[in-house]
């Protein structure tokens, strides 16, 4: 299980590899850079779950639930059935 410390290092990596400052993607998601900032040092100890969907978001990312101890999420069993390769 991922702690809220890991979801923050998750978000600042997204939004490094989608090549974004804080401002930019806080005004991709509508959030405040100070919302971004807290989300990413954990400096509150809590997260806004809609808050951090929109800048996943904003970087290019989707947030799915994948069960603990697999690689694959629903949507991809799913889409290989569809396709024929499962």
């Amino acid at each position: 299980m991922s702690t809220l410390s890991d979801v923050s290092e998750m978000l600042r990596q997204a939004r490094r590899e989608a090549r974004l400052s804080q401002e930019a993607i806080a005004e991709r998601a509508g959030v405040s850079r100070s919302t971004v900032a807290r989300m990413e040092t954990m400096a509150k100890g809590d997260m806004s779950v809609s808050a951090f969907v929109r800048l996943l978001e904003a970087a290019g990312y989707d947030l799915k639930l994948i069960k603990a101890g697999h690689q694959r999420t629903v949507e991809d069993i799913l889409a290989e059935q569809r396709s024929g390769g499962g």
